[in-house]
């Protein structure tokens, strides 16, 4: 029996290079390089047929150990909570007020990148602090 050694995160979305190119600066992802026979990846888009032209991107861990990202385009927008949503960890290791300030810094920081902050959840006896945040086309994911 083999075991799964990746994993690609797909997102929908209205406009994949915006909601890509913001996930890499919130992560410190990069878009990967172009498909061979193209020097850009505009230049790959401009090859493809109309109506599938800005329909897809990604991003990826320069490290290699992150999941690769993938956006696609769809027609229908967000109606409702998502399903899966991303914890990204900035907090890891810090406790008390220094994780709380650490988070409040990084919210700060994602918010001028275009996310939006839903609400602050501060530690209790049966969670960690963690803030409920939205990404630039209204995803929910969390700041842990």
């Amino acid at each position: 029996m083999s075991s799964i050694r990746q994993v690609q995160i797909t997102f929908d979305c209205a406009e994949p290079e915006r909601v890509a190119r913001f996930w890499c600066e919130v992560l410190g992802y990069v878009v990967p390089p172009p498909p061979e026979g193209f020097a850009t990846w505009d230049d790959f888009d401009r090859a493809l047929p109309p109506d599938q032209q800005g329909s897809a991107f990604a991003c990826v861990d320069p490290s290699g150990a992150g999941p690769r990202l993938f956006f696609q385009r769809v027609p229908e927008g967000k109606v409702a909570k998502n399903r899966v949503h991303l914890d990204v960890r900035a907090g890891t290791g810090l406790v008390g007020e220094e994780r709380l300030a650490t988070l409040k810094a990084e919210r700060d920081r994602l918010v001028a990148l275009g996310a939006t902050c839903e609400r602050v959840m501060v530690a209790d006896e049966y969670n960690e602090s963690c803030i409920v945040m939205r990404d630039i086309e209204g995803n929910e994911f969390c700041l842990d």
